[in-house]
């Protein structure tokens, strides 16, 4: 009888800018190509339309995309998330949640998002391991400083209890967490290349602008950022290697 490759499960919380999507396709698609799966290897689940999450039995790992949502409306689909990755992490699946994701995660861990004290943080910026993150299975051969892409308002404000730190910089302490043995969150957006980075500073300009940023000065600081990339590949390999593929 043949044995059925169990999937990696895409959570979509949200969509990408319609018009980015439009010329570059969406979260999933990104995530899909830096984790080099095939169309058999993964399945796409867009929660926030109402679209019905599976058996987690039937999953190898889950990543958890970005939304426009913000983790503090409370709406329904995000307390089903919640309960269903709550589940997951209990059946020992290894998680990564990506910005929304990231704070998802937080929260159904009982820790705390609310809007960042200092703003929008947008654009291409530097993050710092920590120690922590030397032995890390994703970060621990990274270098100390790397650059990556980030858009976000809302930030963890309190961790959840055992969650270690692995990156941050001078405005998001928070940047990259490891909240257990197989589950992480990343506040900026590693799936994200230089020309998606630049359609959200230019699809943001106007509120940019209104909060005291320089458009210009953001895109022209924007930057490839191949290692943060590679953290879904290695996540990717993580996962294999915990379902013995």
């Amino acid at each position: 009888m043949a044995v059925t490759e169990k999937l990696t499960l895409i959570l979509k919380t949200g969509g990408t800018i319609p018009a980015i999507a439009e010329n570059a396709g969406d979260f999933e698609d990104w995530i899909v190509d830096a984790m080099s799966l095939s169309e058999d290897q993964f399945l796409c689940v867009s929660v926030f339309e109402g679209e019905s999450l599976p058996d987690i039995a039937s999953l190898s790992s889950i990543v958890i995309t970005g939304s426009p949502a913000m983790v503090t409306q409370n709406l329904q689909w995000i307390r089903q998330s919640q309960d269903f990755i709550l589940a997951a992490i209990e059946a020992g699946l290894p998680v990564l949640g990506i910005c929304f994701g990231h704070q998802l995660l937080a929260h159904a861990l009982g820790g705390r998002v609310d809007w960042h004290p200092h703003g929008r943080e947008i654009g291409t910026t530097s993050v710092s391991l920590t120690s922590d993150a030397i032995n890390d299975e994703l970060f621990g051969d990274l270098a100390i400083h790397f650059p990556v892409h980030t858009t976000h308002m809302q930030t963890v404000t309190k961790l959840p209890a055992g969650t270690r730190v692995l990156a941050n910089n001078q405005f998001e302490a928070h940047h990259a967490l490891r909240f257990g043995e197989r589950v992480w969150g990343v506040q900026f957006h590693p799936e994200f290349d230089a020309s998606i980075m630049r359609g959200y500073i230019q699809a943001r300009s106007e509120q940019i602008e209104a909060e005291g940023l320089n458009t210009k000065k953001l895109l022209s600081a924007v930057e490839s950022t191949p290692q943060a990339f590679t953290l879904l590949e290695k996540f990717a390999t993580y996962s294999r290697q915990i379902n013995n593929i």
